[in-house]
């Protein structure tokens, strides 16, 4: 339907395009498929001079995206402009579904094509019947014509005392252009007053734009302006005044700037439109630049509002009913036709506690994955720096943010502002619309969203014992062993119980999914899960920074995923597959035997090529069933949705069955119990295809069910079969009335049925002549008028009970929810476990199998490693490097070499390739032996995050802080030239003293790459630290280097910066000038003579003694303080002991080896 804005202020530079002009349009689409783009569903309207005999076809259906009205000048000569007009109603409730003519069909044929045209027919509004369109005599033509005008007329009338004496009969006689302009003048001299209250817009508060309090999400409407709305006008505007920013008020603008829609000039409105067939496509082209788009459906015919009409005995609006249906955002699409891609889609809701921008915060945090229905719950208290924080925002990428107005400390902003992009986001008012735990406790047992019986429950009062007011956290926990015994509630959402910031979280996100309509689709799937960011005890932990640093999901120079470890090892067939793969890869495994199982899984796939390719064959092109099955939950799928995923898992079930042969085989537990697991879904497969015809249902859009499955559809199609035996009965008889052959039934605009009699043949004078040719008359008799509307009335009623059985089919497939879901999570891990078997067997030569030992300490060896992402037909032009740490190795390699030498990448590689090794991948590798670390800790990279208000140096030392803090003797730590923010002492002196700690109090294993070479003197006979560099040649006269990339024992000389910068295309003379000046200052540096002034013992001895001396004098107090506080290996006083007696150990051997 339409949602007329007014035209746009005469002077507006804005130019206005024709569109289909002087043609009507209409749908076939009766009720609900009526949606709308950014607002109502718009058609073509007709000029007031149209005569309507123009016949209807396809091309005119579309999609109307209004503009707005006009509104009174400001002081500055701005036009505001906003929607709806008093012609909005003459023109969408008459003129809009005016009914086009139609060629008359014969008489043979079949009822189901008759219940078609009704329906197509059936959707107009009341003014509209007395109107025909098709073969009228000229004096019919004339007499609509003038009823047009006088519509448009009354339409039109203004407080203009020249208007109001112009009569019908001297409008009639204006030409076209005159009463052009005459309704231009009208319109903007009415609308002047009537929407003047849009000048000063302000929200549903009274709060004023620009006011700090201002929510664009409302409108404010004065009662003045309410009271002058038609009905239609009311209908818009209460939709409109509680989604302001959703139901843009420049629709046809947006569209015409952002896609270069083309403008059109019909009837003092301006729209863009776009077919009604693919307003998917479109919506999802208007999301994906960040807008909201509304969906405004008619729910009722106008036949259907006949009836409810005449049933119902109170005095209600002649409208037809329309109703906001949803409102789809980027962070919360639903329909698979909107979505762009298979990976999840996350809106997150977060509670953030902190009393001042000093204190660690605590948070509560809530995220869901629209498509599926997948909630996922967490709370935790987080460092200063938001270490959990970041990383879990890192790790789901929120596309919307939903948090509560003015709560969010700067810290936790400027974290959200750096790590996402393009997010939208949703300040919701606390308590009233971010609910706290109570409220939220109170609102999902209103709501009875997880009762057996929830479909009566929703919309019902409340049961006596439901609601409890003024509750405490006491009483919640009471109340919770205590539910009626009819509800189920998700043990993820009990355990948020007993934590208030989760809760709350999840009742910000329920508030927000309401206002959407999509909360009871989604929450009632009862979907949840608690989720760990960290997973300390069983994953290994890779933290934001990590994350961002090894280009694990997005690349440093566009964000994409090109060049990354997920683009790498992701081999994933279904959709389901990849978004498994990707929480897998977030959470690498930390148990050894967790990881051999998998590393098992894909050794017997690897074996087996048969099974790989059928898995390949059967499931590259399979549907996201995950997806759908919560769509049908929902009943919000389409029946070729329904009919594509009993289709699916049929072909599931057989491929399974075939898979199974080579299971029987397989010695790996793993797959075995896969192949366990999976539930038999064929007895209930069997069911849906004896219950309907599956090609029937895809051709006709509705679960047509077979004779005896449904007593209702049973009943209405007897009742249907008995009216066109009456019908075939009537003709019959007229015909011997009328003692003539020729009489039949014609089908001409809205009136069916029609009984055409040649124009020779007199007919009983109770006849009522409907329509003629020069050959024909057609005619209504009382006894076929009433069958005609007996007939209406039962096509009615067999639509409902059609679009009813779709949604108990859907049911009964939902009440098997569980079994199609585990299913699917079967079949994505085997997906998953096929993936990191073909990423093994892709790698190239050499590649193995890593092999994990339990022993202290940690050890890792690589031999002949390569960086994994290298493409493995030019492996050989990669040089690979051997990698020894820890056992009876140095746990750290402080690493030199020149500019450009391959040192980062080598960094990189060695990480890269644990993360493969623990997550049940080859490597790129000639041998790998290790034991499972912990946690990966990169520094690497220069940048500075100017969003967070930190310099590089500042961003280089919060990082490295987070290491010293945290680390333990199982975590791998990679600190990239650790210093060079600041000035050279400082830089230096900052390296050398976090290199001392890393090695001596901390024990972890790692690589310390540095430009500074001093520092190699001082840790040349720390035994925890081995000397290496990237080798190179260097060819002084021509400044040249040759980077040779292979790790050799031993120290660089020189950075050799002078060389890369001639290289680089600096000027020759700059570069011997700068290489005079470094040699100068080598010569005159006091930095060496400084750190050995006074003695030959190294200071980190000085350091480490100084060290014993308190441990020794500690006489009973407390343990000696360690930075370390928050590493997991260093929390009771037992681990506090063991920490320092390993330290001592350490310094006690250095001293021996000097």
């Amino acid at each position: 339907m339409p949602l007329a804005k007014k035209y746009n202020d005469v002077h507006s530079s804005r130019a206005s395009f024709s569109n289909a002009k002087n043609q009507p349009s209409r749908t076939s689409t009766p009720v609900k498929t009526q949606a709308t783009l950014l607002s109502y569903l718009q058609k073509n309207l007709p000029t007031p001079n149209s005569s309507g005999d123009r016949k209807v076809t396809k091309k005119d259906f579309i999609i109307q995206a209004p503009v707005t009205p006009i509104t009174p000048s400001s002081n500055f000569g701005q036009v505001l402009e906003r929607e709806s007009s008093s012609l909005t109603e003459e023109f969408e409730e008459s003129s809009l579904e005016k009914r086009s003519s139609r060629k008359p069909k014969t008489q043979d044929k079949i009822l189901s094509n008759k219940r078609l045209k009704n329906e197509e027919l059936d959707y107009m509004d009341e003014d509209e019947k007395n109107i025909d369109d098709c073969d009228y005599n000229d004096k019919s033509k004339r007499a609509i014509e003038n009823q047009q005008n006088k519509r448009i007329s009354v339409a039109f009338a203004s407080n203009s005392t020249t208007r109001r004496d112009l009569s019908f009969s001297s409008s009639a006689r204006m030409t076209d252009s005159e009463k052009k302009k005459q309704r231009v003048a009208d319109f903007k001299a009415k609308n002047d007053d009537r929407y003047s209250w849009l000048l000063n817009v302000k929200d549903a508060d009274g709060n004023p734009e620009g006011s700090p309090n201002y929510d664009p999400r409302t409108l404010n409407i004065p009662k003045s302006a309410w009271d002058k709305f038609t009905p239609f006008e009311k209908q818009f505007w209460e939709i409109k005044s509680q989604h302001w920013d959703t139901l843009y008020e420049r629709d046809a603008d947006i569209g015409h700037s952002e896609f270069d829609l083309k403008l059109t000039d019909r009837v003092n409105m301006r729209m863009v439109g776009v077919p009604e067939m693919s307003f998917e496509s479109w919506a999802a082209q208007f999301i994906a630049k960040g807008y909201k788009v509304a969906r405004v459906d008619q729910m009722e015919t106008a036949l259907g509002k006949e009836m409810r009409e005449k049933s119902s005995k109170k005095k209600e609006e002649k409208i037809i009913r329309r109703e906001l249906a949803t409102i789809l955002t980027a962070g919360t699409i639903v329909d698979g036709g909107l979505l762009t891609n298979d990976m999840s889609t996350f809106c997150m809701s977060i509670k953030e506690s902190c009393d001042s921008e000093n204190d660690p915060p605590a948070f509560g945090i809530c995220f869901v994955d629209t498509a599926t229905a997948e909630f996922h719950l967490t709370s935790f208290v987080d460092d200063f720096d938001r270490t959990q924080f970041e990383t879990l925002i890192m790790q789901v990428k929120p596309k919307e943010i939903v948090h509560e107005k003015g709560r969010l400390s700067q810290r936790t902003l400027r974290i959200l502002k750096n790590c996402t992009s393009h997010t939208i986001w949703t300040a919701l008012k606390p308590d009233v619309e971010f609910w706290d735990a109570n409220t939220t406790y109170d609102e999902i047992r209103l709501s009875r969203y997880f009762s057996k019986n929830n479909k009566k429950a929703f919309g019902q009062e409340e049961d006596e014992d439901v609601i409890m007011e003024d509750n405490n956290n006491d009483e919640i926990m009471e109340n919770l062993d205590s539910d009626d015994p009819n509800d189920t509630w998700p043990s993820a959402i009990k355990e948020a119980m007993r934590k208030p910031l989760m809760l709350s979280a999840l009742g910000g996100l329920i508030w927000y999914l309401r206002s959407l309509k999509l909360d009871a689709e989604l929450v009632s799937l009862k979907n949840f899960h608690i989720y760990d960011p960290i997973r300390q005890c069983s994953s290994l932990i890779l933290d934001g920074q990590s994350l961002a640093n090894l280009e694990i999901f997005e690349n440093s120079i566009d964000g994409s995923d090109h060049g990354t470890v997920f683009k790498l090892l992701n081999h994933c067939a279904t959709p389901f597959g990849k978004r498994t793969f990707k929480n897998w890869l977030c959470h690498p495994l930390r148990d050894i035997d967790a990881i051999n199982a998998r590393l098992d899984a894909v050794e017997e796939l690897n074996s087996v090529p048969e099974f790989r390719n059928s898995f390949y064959l059967n499931f590259s092109h399979f549907p996201d069933l995950e997806r759908l099955i919560s769509r049908i939950h929902a009943k919000t799928c389409k029946v070729k949705e329904f009919l594509l995923v009993l289709t699916a898992f049929d072909k599931l079930m057989k491929t399974v069955s075939h898979l199974g042969d080579f299971a029987q085989k397989f010695k790996s537990n793993k797959l075995l119990k896969l192949f366990e697991k999976i539930p038999n879904l064929t007895p209930t497969l069997l069911y849906f295809k004896e219950a309907f015809d599956y090609g029937k249902a895809e051709n006709e859009g509705n679960l047509i069910p077979y004779t005896g499955i449904d007593n209702d559809y049973d009943e209405i199609q007897t009742e249907l079969k008995a009216i066109d035996q009456k019908l075939t009965q009537h003709l019959a008889e007229a015909n011997k009335q009328l003692r003539t052959t020729k009489v039949v039934y014609r089908d001409v605009g809205k009136e069916i049925y029609q009984l055409e009699v040649p124009n020779t043949v007199k007919v009983p004078s109770d006849w009522k002549k409907l329509s003629r040719t020069q050959k024909v008359n057609r005619y209504w008799n009382p006894t076929l008028q009433k069958l005609v509307r007996d007939l209406q009335e039962a096509l009615e009623v067999e639509s409902n009970v059609s679009k009813s059985l779709n949604g108990r089919f859907y049911e009964k497939f939902d009440a098997h929810y569980h079994e199609w879901l585990l299913t699917v999570k079967i079949i994505a891990e085997l997906d998953c476990l096929l993936s990191l078997a073909n990423s093994s067997s892709s790698l190239g030569e050499p590649c193995c199998r890593p092999q994990f030992v339990r022993q202290d300490p940690s050890i890792l060896e690589f031999e002949e490693l390569r960086h994994p992402c290298v493409v493995s037909g030019i492996v050989s032009d990669f040089i690979p490097n051997d990698t020894f740490l820890g056992g009876d190795q140095q746990n750290i390699i402080l690493l030199t070499g020149p500019n450009m030498g391959g040192k980062s990448t080598l960094l990189r590689q060695n990480c890269i390739a644990i993360i493969m090794a623990q997550l049940g991948c080859y490597v790129p590798a000639k041998r790998c032996l290790m034991t499972p670390f912990d946690r990966i800790y990169t520094r690497i990279g220069a940048n500075d995050n100017i969003l967070a208000g930190q310099s590089t140096f500042m961003v280089e030392l919060s990082e490295t802080s987070k290491i010293l803090h945290e680390a333990t003797p199982r975590s791998m730590v990679i600190l990239d030239e650790l210093g060079r923010g600041t000035s050279t002492f400082d830089g230096y002196a900052i390296a050398y003293s976090v290199l001392h700690y890393l090695a001596t109090q901390i024990g972890c294993l790692g690589l310390f790459s540095t430009h500074y070479g001093m520092l190699t003197q001082e840790f040349s006979k720390n035994p925890n630290i081995a000397l290496k560099h990237m080798s190179c040649e260097i060819d002084q006269d021509r400044k040249e280097v040759t980077f040779l990339y292979k790790l050799v024992p031993g120290v660089c000389p020189k950075s050799y910066g002078m060389n890369v910068a001639n290289m680089a295309g600096i000027p020759r003379q700059i570069v011997d000038r700068a290489e005079m000046i470094a040699s100068k200052f080598e010569q005159t540096s006091r930095l060496q003579d400084v750190l050995t002034a006074r003695s030959s013992i190294p200071i980190t001895t000085h350091c480490d003694f100084v060290y014993l001396l308190k441990t020794a004098v500690k006489n009973g107090g407390p343990l000696v303080e360690d930075v370390g506080d928050r590493a997991l290996d260093n929390q009771t006083e037992r681990e506090k002991e063991e920490r320092i007696a390993r330290v001592l150990k350490a310094i006690m051997h250095g001293i021996k080896m000097m």
